[in-house]
Formats: structure tokens, C-alpha cells, sequence
């Protein structure tokens, strides 16, 4: 059921998506109820909250699923395919990736800038085409793997129990650094939320990049992965944007105006800067690894069916 809760899912998001907008609003709000009930603080207030807020609602969804399961198995079927509906989001950041690319090609560019603006939650106003189109790449390659490649491991580990404890791990751990008090030393009230989100991010990045480099230009993906990487200020973006723009031969990062940031951005990748005609390569990069993802887990599936 596995195969088919995924497959289920992805026809349906093609067909009726989720708004995006909606789905943010309303995990920033729960994870501002669970800071305002919580946070003292202190890091145990966090674990505290954590543990409420992310662990237990994930251990409601595997208890439920087993007593589905147990009931029948189109019941926990159900709940597979409503569960990773909520939590994977495939078409909530490809219509960004698509309207963008739409616009840039229309030469639109302040329309680009706003879209770009909208989707990262950051000022574009002084941005060119060229980098617009290097930051989308850079937001479709991260975004892909945290709205589909990981939540889809964790479903396949885990059940919808899985895919649910990866998405709300992954909110609180960007929402609650944004929401600490200047005074607040180190934030040690979101720390344990950063510290879990990164031990379950762990494996997931590493074969999200893996599979990157293996339908796209393999041997460039691992030299910009194991040369690259450290370099950027996160270490799971930084495996994640190395192997992309290695597979698909294109140099990302490198420095912008101030306007959008004064993070480090080094350069990442080899070969032309990126520009809009590789937007359409990065998206045939993303799919081709969903559907080797895909593929993998129907001969595992076979195989098993086969072992007994």
C-alpha cells in the first residue's frame, strides 16, 4: 500500500494542491502557541515543547494507524493518503518554480522579483534575471527535498507517522529561532528543535543528494558534494545545493546584492552561472529522481511480495 498511498498522492496534488500560504500560516501559528505555553527560556522548555508538540502527535498518527491497519487495510490506507496529502507538498513549491520561470521568459523581471520575494520569505527588489533564476534554482533543489524526497523516506520507514514527525520537526525548527527574544542568549529555548530536525534530516539529505548525482551528471555531483559542501553555512543545504548544481552543471551561490542578505554564499557547482534556460533542467533533474525514487520502491515492493 505504500507505492500506491504515494502514487495516490501525487495524482492528487497534480489535480487539487493545497495553497501553500495556508499550510505556512497555520504551522506558524501552532508553533507560536506551542513557544507562547512553553518557552521559559531554557532548552528543556524546548525539549518540552518538542516532545508535545512534535513526537506525540506523530506517536497518535502511528497508534492510529496501527489499529486502522488492523481493522482493515483500506482503512490505514485512508490515512496514509490523508496524512502525506497534508504533509507533502510537491505542488506548493513547483508552481513558484513554474510561474517564475514562466514570467523571466516573458521578460517580466519585476514580477519574477515578487514571486521570488513570496517564496522565500525574502527581498528581491534589486535582483537580475540571471540571479533570480540561480536563487529559484537554489529554493526548487532545497524545497524539493524537504516537501517530497524526505517526508517520503520517513513515510516509507515510518508510515504517515513518519512523514507527519519529519514536517512538524522540520517548522518548529525554523519558526522558533525566528521567534526568540534578542536576549535570549543562543536561543536554547528552539536549540533541541535545530538539534532534532538535524539528526532526522541527516540520512534524507545525504540520498536525496545521492540520487541528484545518479540521474544527472554523477561524477561533477560527487567532486562539488565532497569539495564544495562545507562551505556553506548549513551543512544539509550545502550537501543538497553542491550535488544539484553539480548534476546539472551549473554554478549556484556566489555573492548578492545586500538587499536579500548578507549570508556567506560561496560558489557551488561547476560549469555556465545558472540562468533561466536551466530552470526547465532543474525541474527535469527533481523528476527524474521522484521517479526513481518511485522505481526503487516498486521492485522493493515486488521483491517482497515475491519473498513471500
Amino acid at each position: 500500500m505504500t507505492l500506491l498511498s504515494i502514487i495516490c498522492v501525487l495524482v492528487i496534488e497534480q489535480f487539487k494542491a493545497l495553497p501553500a500560504a495556508r499550510i505556512q500560516t497555520l504551522l506558524a501559528a501552532y508553533a507560536t502557541l506551542l513557544e507562547r505555553q512553553f518557552n521559559g527560556g531554557e532548552q528543556r522548555h524546548g525539549m518540552t515543547a518538542w516532545m508535545v508538540g512534535v513526537a506525540l502527535p506523530a506517536l497518535l498518527v502511528l497508534a492510529l494507524s496501527v489499529v486502522l491497519d488492523y481493522l482493515h487495510p483500506v482503512l490505514g490506507f485512508l490515512l496514509d493518503v490523508a496524512v502525506l496529502y497534508l504533509v507533502m507538498g510537491f505542488r506548493q513549491f513547483s508552481h513558484f518554480f513554474t510561474d517564475i520561470q514562466m514570467v523571466l521568459r516573458m521578460g517580466e523581471i519585476e514580477r519574477a522579483r515578487q514571486l521570488l520575494a513570496e517564496w522565500r520569505g525574502q527581498g528581491a527588489e534589486r535582483l537580475g534575471s540571471a540571479e533570480i533564476a540561480r536563487l529559484a534554482i537554489e529554493q526548487g533543489i532545497v524545497s524539493s527535498h524537504r516537501h517530497v524526497f524526505a517526508p517520503l523516506l520517513w513515510f516509507i520507514v515510518l508510515g504517515p507517522a513518519g512523514a507527519l514527525l519529519y514536517r512538524l520537526s522540520f517548522d518548529v525548527a525554523q519558526y522558533w529561532p525566528a521567534m526568540a527574544e534578542p536576549q535570549v542568549e543562543n536561543d536554547r529555548f528552539g536549540k533541541f528543535a535545530r538539534q532534532a530536525f538535524q539528526v532526522l534530516d541527516w540520512v534524507p539529505a545525504r540520498l536525496t543528494a545521492v540520487t541528484f548525482a545518479i540521474v544527472g551528471d554523477f561524477e561533477d555531483a560527487i567532486y562539488c558534494w565532497r569539495t564544495q559542501a562545507s562551505q556553506w553555512a548549513d551543512a544539509a543545504s550545502g550537501i543538497l545545493l553542491s550535488s544539484g548544481a553539480g548534476a546539472l552543471g551549473v554554478r549556484l551561490g556566489l555573492p548578492l546584492p545586500e538587499v536579500v542578505g548578507v549570508e556567506a554564499r560561496p560558489e557551488l557547482g561547476v560549469g555556465e552561472d545558472a540562468d533561466v534556460e536551466h530552470l526547465q533542467s532543474a525541474i527535469g533533474l527533481v523528476w527524474r529522481a521522484l521517479v526513481l525514487c518511485l522505481l526503487l520502491l516498486a521492485l522493493l515492493t515486488m521483491a517482497s511480495w515475491v519473498g513471500t
